[in-house]
């Protein structure tokens, strides 16, 4: 009997060892796994940011780790050495009321500190204080302060890019995180036991190098303040870009900021960069564009005259000139120089039936301006906030007669002052428009530079003569309006604008734009500056607001290129 009662009790242990072992054994194997093996994220690192300096490499945007300081109330043994400690280490990175944070016993964890540096947390540290525990977190830091602000963009306090590079070039810049699924200890540190550990590096985000030029960029926003300071506009940009090759060189804006403290700003318009985002008539820098379009259409040359009034009419309209008294058979060239109106409506018609701006006109303007100088249409430029802008089809009703002959001199279309100087360079450059861009390359992980191969232009969108002659034009009339302002033996030229603001529909009297538009080399064109000065009932002009402010960046340019004079 008692055989057999071991025997039964011996098949009890056995059955309900078969039922764990084999028939339960994935359900305690899973129980297991949940209570032994943790997967942990391994961060990337975000791509820093360099622009050029000279042909080297300088960084603009770097990475660099900082510490949370957290308290763990339910295990400190000593309160009043911790709030003496972190206030004589960590100070102003103190959370506000961190030592009442101490007192909630109950709780096991409190964030008392951010941002607090290495040197402050090795200080801490050696004070072994019990209950204090440290999360190393990443945040972006700007060696040139606020070189390039609305260029570089942001990165918030959730760790997305906002504005700029940071926005436009996220997925490049922000990697890959990497995972780590390992038996680990109590405290999270991975053993090196188990056959189905997995361990996926992070691909960390690439270093993106631009084609800002360091002391362009520098030279372009003193220059700018300068012009504000002296002529009272309150906004201004400068655009600066190598017809070449359609890189730009500087981008800057004023107002801006310290995308450090972005979270200081008080209006959400300085993080915008005007040069992209902000469409505007640009008013007489277009007269370059219709001057381009007649001579390449063969129906005007520079030396060819033609009555001057100053004033034409356009079926109900009258336009005049704003500089009159230059009156009687007069050359383009002079029309150019003056900047008159009335010169420009009539290349418009002479591209028609010679009297009026005919559905023929309005067309071939539509495809310079539209789909050869791509004036309302997005550049691709690899920035966040890149806008449209408007240019009327002759295909829509507005698009008549009136439209055109406004649109000859500026008025009547909305374009940005990366549209407008990308179809610019290609009047100075031999004919060819090349696609904006501010990447120039990657620092690879050994540190080694690596330019991207140039891009090819996209089109020839004008005769090669056209562009030569329109060179010539633009260099005559600013040597003629302007002399001796420019270094000796260089080929400098520009266009002037000055457009109004509209209002509730209608144009201001009280409010206008100063522009200004140029090239400048020796041989070649190597350098494209648009200057744009505005302001809140501000009256601005072109010659005398924007004008000085190109001259001071472009003699400054001949020098720092080491451009060689022509012939």
């Amino acid at each position: 009997m008692l055989a057999a009662l071991i025997v039964v009790i011996m098949a009890v242990f056995v059955v309900r060892l078969f039922y764990l072992q084999i028939i339960q054994h994935e359900h305690y194997l899973a129980l297991a796994r949940e209570e032994q093996v943790t997967r942990l994220k391994i961060p990337a690192s975000r791509g820093e940011i360099y622009a050029m300096n000279g042909s080297k490499v300088v960084p603009l945007v770097k990475n660099e780790t900082v510490y949370t300081v957290f308290a763990d109330p339910m295990i400190m043994d000593d309160k009043e050495k911790v709030v003496k400690v972190m206030r004589e280490v960590a100070g102003g990175n103190l959370r506000e009321g961190f030592d009442k944070l101490l007192d909630l016993k109950e709780t096991r964890y409190q964030i008392i500190a951010y941002k607090v540096t290495r040197t402050q947390a090795d200080k801490i540290k050696e004070q072994k204080l019990s209950g204090i525990g440290f999360q190393a977190v990443s945040q972006r830091v700007y060696p040139e302060g606020q070189l390039a602000a609305q260029v570089l963009g942001f990165m918030n306090t959730e760790g997305v890019g906002n504005y700029g590079v940071e926005s436009a070039l996220t997925e490049e810049l922000q990697g890959k995180d990497g995972m780590l699924e390992s038996v680990t200890d109590v405290s999270d540190v991975p053993l090196t036991i188990g056959d189905q550990n997995i361990n996926i590096p992070a691909q960390n985000g690439k270093n993106v190098v631009l084609t800002l030029d360091r002391n362009i960029q520098s030279k372009a926003e003193q220059a700018l303040a300068a012009g504000l300071q002296r002529t009272g506009a309150l906004n201004g940009s400068v655009l600066i870009m190598d017809p070449q090759t359609g890189k730009v060189l500087a981008m800057a804006n004023l107002p801006t900021y310290n995308p450090a403290e972005y979270f200081k700003v008080e209006d959400a318009a300085a993080f915008n960069n005007a040069t992209i985002s902000a469409p505007y008539e640009p008013g007489s820098d277009v007269k370059t564009f219709t001057m381009a379009t007649g001579i390449d259409k063969g129906v005007v040359k520079p030396t060819d005259t033609y009555n001057n009034t100053d004033y034409i009419t356009v079926d109900d309209r009258t336009i005049t000139n704003a500089t009159k008294g230059h009156t009687g058979n007069i050359t383009f060239q002079t029309a150019l120089q003056y900047s008159l109106n009335t010169g420009f409506v009539t290349v418009a018609q002479r591209l028609g039936d010679g009297n009026s701006i005919t559905k023929k006109a309005r067309d071939t303007m539509y495809e310079y301006f539209h789909d050869r100088f791509r004036l309302g249409q997005l550049t691709g430029i690899e920035l966040a906030g890149e806008a449209k802008g408007t240019l009327i089809s002759p295909d829509e009703a507005e698009g008549n007669a009136v439209r055109y002959s406004n649109m000859s001199f500026g008025q009547g279309l909305d374009a940005t002052m990366i549209q407008v100087t990308a179809g610019f360079s290609a009047l100075v450059n031999g004919g060819k428009y090349y696609k904006p861009t501010i990447v120039n390359g990657y620092v690879a992980d050994d540190g080694q530079f690596e330019q991207k191969a140039a891009a090819p232009a996209i089109e020839q969108i004008v005769a090669g003569s056209t562009a030569e002659q329109m060179k010539e034009m633009m260099h005559t009339a600013r040597t003629s309006s302007f002399p001796s302002i420019d270094k000796a033996g260089y080929e400098v030229g520009g266009k002037t604008g000055t457009s109004q603001v509209i209002e509730n529909g209608q144009y201001s009297t009280s409010e206008t734009v100063g522009t200004y538009l140029g090239f400048g080399g020796g041989e070649t064109a190597e350098y494209v500056i648009m200057v744009q000065v505005s302001g809140k009932d501000k009256l601005l002009q072109g010659a005398r607001d924007a004008m000085p402010i190109f001259t001071d960046i472009s003699n400054w340019m001949l020098d720092y290129l080491k451009i060689q004079p022509k012939g």
